[in-house]
């Protein structure tokens, strides 16, 4: 069985080079069996929080929000692809993740993170590890840091030159770690209920 995995990036910006991160991460995890999709918070277009999905009646909550609550269960695992605003995660990216909650519980989650300079992103992705731990994801340990961006993957998200060899190097770890830690938790919940 195939893992399922939710690749989910936020940025609004009309010329966003993170995708190419994002693109990069479900085309590597394809690669190596796993069912990826993106989820562009951009194309998803959820308003700024108001309502979490819970707080609808069911069957009320806005179609672009049941759809991906539905898809959010159904997942095994997650990567969260975040570039950094003024040290700080992406707005698009976390409204969007605050709209749900306990769709989240009893999964592992993983963070890439990325900027056009050469901190890579990492403070945001710092961030994004607590912010997931408390929405009740299992946040594995390894990461992808991508910067600058626009030296490190081309239009087409493919690796160029040291920096893009470095990623390839680095991404087998991090879809290793994510794999155990899916395979853990989908066992576990099959044998065990969680406790809440």
């Amino acid at each position: 069985m195939a893992d399922k995995i939710l690749v989910f990036y936020g940025s609004y910006r009309s010329d966003r080079m993170g995708v190419r991160l994002a693109d990069y991460v479900v085309a590597g995890l394809r690669a190596r069996g796993a069912d990826a999709e993106l989820i562009d918070a951009k194309d998803v277009d959820l308003p700024m929080l108001d309502r979490m999905y819970k707080e609808y009646p069911r069957g009320t909550a806005p179609a672009a929000m049941e759809t991906l609550a539905g898809k959010i269960r159904g997942a095994d695992a997650f990567v969260f692809v975040t570039g950094e605003y003024n040290w700080g995660p992406q707005p698009g990216l976390k409204n969007l993740t605050d709209h749900f909650l306990e769709e989240w519980f009893w999964r592992p989650a993983a963070v890439a993170s990325y900027s056009a300079g050469r901190f890579s992103g990492v403070r945001s992705g710092t961030i994004w590890h607590s912010i997931l731990s408390e929405m009740g994801m299992v946040v594995v340990s390894s990461t992808l840091a991508v910067g600058p961006i626009s030296q490190t993957l081309d239009a087409n998200a493919k690796p160029t030159g040291g920096a893009g060899e470095a990623l390839d190097r680095s991404f087998g770890r991090f879809a290793d770690d994510l794999a155990w830690w899916t395979e853990a938790a989908r066992e576990q919940r099959a044998r065990k209920a969680p406790p809440y």
